[in-house]
């Protein structure tokens, strides 16, 4: 075999054995596949059917009590914390029909104080009533989900 023959099989196979070196990750996810990471993306994913099944009280229940969310931007107005979390949920879910949310996990990387942030892409669709009868919405946007340790699991401090 002649010098160039060995060398081309070198570049198909340098990228190949460096790619096997590099950690695996979690199915339908770009996130590592870790014992700590499968716990987060396990808890994500009760968030996201507590969306699609519209459960208020669940979804309170996975927030914390310090809960804030400042609705990205420098406008008070729009500020959320955790007593008007749940009236904000209700008055979303009540003007639904029916909800569809796909979570893609991006990347999951420890936050100040013991936080630890989720970013992510979702596809949300949704059935909304109008005078013309009933219409499916959709949007896909990226989000944050900041969680804070509490006991076995987490609890979310802000991105619902």
């Amino acid at each position: 075999m002649s010098s160039f023959a060995s060398l081309s099989w070198l570049g198909v196979l340098l990228p190949l054995t460096l790619a096997g070196c590099a950690g695996h990750t979690i199915p339908n996810t770009d996130v590592e596949d870790t014992t700590d990471n499968r716990k987060v993306v396990d808890f994500c994913e009760e968030y996201r059917r507590a969306v699609e099944q519209r459960k208020v009280g669940r979804l309170l229940q996975l927030a914390d009590p310090t809960y804030y969310e400042d609705g990205g931007n420098t406008d008070a107005a729009d500020d959320l914390d955790y007593a008007g979390l749940r009236s904000y949920l209700e008055d979303r879910f009540a003007k639904t029909k029916g909800i569809r949310y796909e979570i893609r996990y991006r990347r999951i990387a420890k936050g100040r104080n013991a936080a630890v942030t989720v970013d992510y892409t979702y596809s949300a669709s949704y059935k909304i009533p109008t005078d013309a009868g009933d219409v499916w919405r959709h949007v896909v946007a990226d989000n944050r989900l900041e969680l804070v340790p509490s006991g076995e699991g987490f609890r979310i401090v802000s991105g619902m």
